[in-house]
């Protein structure tokens, strides 16, 4: 951080420089670059210093533009902070589009962050914190700004519309600087930390729709009812039909945008042409375009295909241009020496008490209503009470508008800052009062296991399948898992021959694509989560070929569940199948029909067997089984084997295996059992000794179980091969089997897919 004046002066005297000899009259396109580049260059150092002490990095971009504002490079440099920043209206308007360009894809990432399943968990208390968290702060300011003198309004005649803005900026919460302090104090998954979160998405959804409604009033200048009835209703309507109707077709456009377009970032500008649409719809309504960037935001979010890749591309590009521009921009607004004057210093002061005091009383008052004990709701109060950015974002739109001036701006700039800088230490405190429950304890247990988990981490299904019945068998079993993952699911459908491809093979395919909506349904039920959706299902008829796996693996899957007849008999795959796992770069599934599956006669519970060995290998193909079984609403079993019948051992090493037996295989089978507890799937453990190939044969027969997962790895050589145990099963089995491969296979030789 010592090199900070030293930058901020390499890159002020040059633009000075340049500035001299530019027309005052004439927008400079050097002057724009220079203030970029101080905007981005001081908001980058003072956010990496904030982030250092604990603080968010807005804060730093928001002091950099105080630096290079009036408050202290104009009074320190007058000149150059005027030749850097000139009065001139075509230059502001330059660097001004930036920042109001900033506002809506801030809004867009707000929304993408916006998890309303959290809300879902702990709804009641999570309601009675936000509502009455707005409501007590909202009066306050409002009352406030009926009592404000003159002075300090920018239009006498819009006195409501200023008291409805103030009302505003002290009511909401930050929905990006509350998760990310209660992250970084470690309570992000514990109960109060989830209130906190969920509350603070309702204070954010909630404070966008008052924001839109008072700026649409602002614009007509004073309050009309016609037109905040207009208002009202065409926000409830829009609200409506964005999350019915509107859900689905923006998940319809980024899927088709990433599946059609060949070119770079196809699914990027996709979005943002989503999130442009729908801001000028909410403007359409008399609303500010705001509100739409925020919906965009949280049906882009909600999307389940590809939500990680998307937001590290939009992420990076606003958080490293658009974010330090605006809140630079903001900062640089800002005039401290207004604060100079004793009068505007004890405003400023009081408002922040008044902030502070609402926001804690408010919380505080929700929690104890919302069940929450003394101690938690005590940390709602101090957590909530966190403005930042919103209330940045909220008093620019005040000042651009006319409704707010420069005296009133910076005081509740000042407010938000002072407000976010105490709230981490104020919650820290607060926080460390809290014991961890034993319901806590459980559920954090359980995250950590699905957080490092294979199958919950599978966000898209690729099922490559023909009409035989391992087909049909491996269409069910994809169906299943989409359902109870609310997975979209793309199928191609490999027909027989391909001669009839126009005809037969599609009627196959539409037979393919009713077993997997079957499915898919069935396991939707069986899970019991009201937020898994609709399971979008596109099917495909190709001819069997390497490169339509791999063309379509670019489309961004998780998993790949291939169903195709053994080469044989014997211990081989098809070569279409080592076709398939060669085109795929990630996880595979082969399915294999046989028994009652294969006839078409089994029941919709599957009675499942799992070989486990504490491998990574086998614990992937151990949460496969339960998933569905769960799924399913079927039985698993995990055996686990121990030993050899040829097995060469000393006596003295098999009278320690009689006296302290099975102590490696007990912790083995316990934590496939523990895996299965957050999913309410009973497993029965068994360990049994000898050949594993034969004990696994002679465990199905006995229990007659009818699906043998197991999980396998690809072995080098020319021909796909799991190891001798996976060959033998494949060829000796009499049930139905899926093998499941995390790793993909590289480097086979051609002659595995040779035709």
């Amino acid at each position: 951080m010592r090199i900070l004046p030293a930058a901020l002066v390499l890159l002020l005297l040059p633009v000075s420089v340049f500035a001299a000899d530019a027309s005052p009259s004439s927008p400079s396109e050097l002057i724009f670059l220079g203030q970029l580049l101080a905007l981005l260059a001081c908001g980058r150092l003072l956010g990496e210093l904030m982030q250092r002490i604990g603080q968010p990095a807005v804060m730093g971009q928001l002091i950099g533009g105080v630096l290079l504002g009036p408050s202290v490079l104009g009074a320190l440099l007058p000149q150059l902070q005027h030749s850097l920043f000139p009065a001139a209206l075509g230059q502001k308007a330059m660097i001004d589009a930036i920042a109001q360009l900033g506002i809506l894809l801030l809004l867009l990432l707000t929304g993408m962050e916006t998890d309303l399943s959290v809300v879902r968990t702990s709804r009641k208390a999570a309601f009675c914190v936000s509502i009455a968290g707005i409501f007590v702060p909202f009066l306050l300011g409002v009352l406030v700004g009926e009592l404000l003198p003159i002075a300090m309004l920018a239009d006498p005649g819009k006195r409501l519309i200023t008291a409805l803005f103030l009302g505003t900026a002290l009511a909401i919460s930050s929905v990006k600087i509350v998760p990310m302090v209660v992250r970084e104090v470690g309570f992000l998954r514990r109960n109060v930390g989830q209130i906190m979160i969920a509350a603070a998405i309702i204070d954010d959804t909630i404070g966008w729709i008052i924001i839109s409604i008072v700026l649409g009033l602002a614009r007509n200048g004073a309050v009309d009812l016609l037109s905040l009835a207009r208002s009202l209703l065409g926000t409830a309507v829009f609200i409506a039909v964005s999350f019915t109707i509107g859900r689905h077709l923006v998940f319809r456009i980024i899927r088709w945008a990433n599946d059609q377009f060949v070119s770079d970032f196809a699914v990027v500008t996709a979005i943002l042409v989503v999130t442009g649409v729908m801001a000028l719809l909410t403007a359409a309504i008399g609303v500010q375009t705001v509100l739409g960037a925020f919906i965009a935001g949280i049906l882009v979010g909600q999307s389940p295909i590809l939500t990680r890749h998307i937001d590290q591309q939009l992420r990076g590009l606003i958080a490293a241009l658009f974010m330090p521009v605006f809140f630079g921009m903001a900062g640089l607004t800002t005039n401290l020496a207004v604060l100079g004057k004793p009068n505007l210093l004890l405003v400023t002061f009081g408002l922040i008490a008044i902030a502070s005091l609402g926001k804690f009383s408010g919380a505080f008052l929700g929690g104890r209503l919302g069940g929450m004990t003394r101690a938690e709701s005590l940390a709602l109060g101090c957590g909530m009470n966190a403005r930042g950015s919103t209330e940045v974002i909220i008093a620019s739109f005040g000042l651009s508008m006319g409704v707010l001036n420069q005296t009133l701006f910076t005081t509740i700039v000042t407010m938000a800052v002072v407000t976010t800088l105490s709230m981490p230490p104020l919650l820290r405190r607060a926080l460390t009062r809290l014991p961890l429950t034993s319901d806590e304890a459980a559920r954090l247990e359980r995250e950590e296991i699905e957080e490092r988990g294979f199958v919950p981490n599978i966000e898209r299904l690729l099922v490559a399948v023909d009409a035989s019945p391992s087909g049909l068998f491996a269409s069910r079993l994809a169906g299943l898992l989409a359902g109870a993952r609310g997975a979209p699911t793309t199928v191609i459908h490999f027909d027989y021959e391909p001669e009839d491809h126009s005809q037969e093979g599609t009627r196959q395919a539409e037979r393919t694509k009713t077993v997997v909506k079957k499915s898919a349904e069935l396991g939707k039920d069986a899970t019991s989560e009201s937020d898994r959706g609709r399971v979008d299902i596109i099917n495909k008829v190709e001819k069997p070929s390497e490169d339509v796996i791999t063309e379509e693996a670019k489309k961004g899957y998780g998993l790949l569940f291939i169903g195709r007849e053994p080469a044989s008999e014997g211990d081989t795959f098809h070569q279409q199948i080592t076709r398939s796992v060669l085109g795929f770069a990630g996880p595979f599934a082969i399915a294999i029909a046989r028994g009652t599956y294969r006839q078409g006669t089994a029941g919709s519970r599957f009675k499942i067997l799992v070989p486990v060995t504490g491998t990574a290998a086998s614990r992937r193909g151990a949460e496969l089984a339960i998933a569905l079984a769960q799924a399913s609403r079927g039985s698993l079993s995990a055996l686990h084997v121990t030993g050899g019948e040829n097995s060469q051992r000393s006596w003295q090493r098999q009278v320690g295996a009689a006296l302290a037996p099975t102590t490696s295989a007990d912790a083995i089978i316990r934590e496939i059992v523990r895996l299965g507890d957050p999913y309410g799937v009973d497993i029965k453990a068994k360990i049994r000794r000898g050949s594993p190939s034969e004990a696994i044969l002679r465990e199905l027969a006995v229990g007659n179980h009818n699906l043998l997962v197991m999980g396998v790895s690809p072995r080098p050589g020319d021909q796909l091969f799991f190891g001798e145990i996976p060959a033998a099963l494949l060829e000796q089995a009499q049930c139905s089997i899926v093998f499941v491969a995390g790793e993909p296979v590289y480097g086979r030789a051609q002659t595995a897919v040779a035709d």
